[in-house]
C-alpha cells in the first residue's frame, strides 16, 4: 500500500523552528520528487519546497527561502522540512507530496499525497 505520513507538527512562538517528517511506505521515495505544500484556511494550498528526483536539488518558494530546508534520507524512506525562524504567517497544515517526473510549483503534478501535519505559530 503506497502510503505517506507526515509529523512533526505543533504549536510554536514566533522565531522558532520546526522539524516535519514525511514517511513513505509501500515504495521506494528516491524514485520520486518529494514537495511540501501547506494550506492555511480559506486560503489554497500553497508551494513551499521541493527535492528533485535525480541529483537532489532543492527549491523554495519565496516566503520561506532562507528560512526553510528541505532534505531527504533514501535509507530511511524519509522527507524532511526545517522551518526555522517561523512566522505567525507560516501557520497552516503542512503536507508532502510525491511526483515521478519533476518538482513542480502546482499540487495537479503531484501523485501521492500524505494526510498533513498541523503548524501553528502563535505568540
Amino acid at each position: 500500500q503506497v502510503q505517506l505520513v507526515e509529523s512533526g507538527g505543533g504549536l510554536v512562538q514566533p522565531g522558532e523552528s520546526l522539524s516535519l517528517s514525511c514517511k513513505a511506505s509501500g515504495f521506494p521515495l528516491d524514485d520520486y520528487a518529494v514537495s511540501w505544500f501547506r494550506q492555511a484556511p480559506g486560503r489554497d494550498r500553497e508551494y513551499v519546497a521541493c527535492i528533485s528526483r535525480v541529483d537532489g536539488s532543492t527549491y523554495y518558494s519565496n516566503s520561506v527561502r532562507g528560512r526553510f530546508s528541505i532534505s531527504r534520507d533514501n535509507a530511511k524512506n524519509t522527507a524532511a522540512l526545517r522551518l526555522n525562524n517561523l512566522k505567525p504567517e507560516d501557520t497552516a497544515v503542512y503536507y508532502c507530496a510525491t511526483a515521478e517526473v519533476k518538482c513542480s510549483y502546482y499540487p495537479q503534478g503531484y501523485e501521492s499525497w500524505g494526510q498533513g501535519t498541523q503548524v501553528t505559530v502563535s505568540s
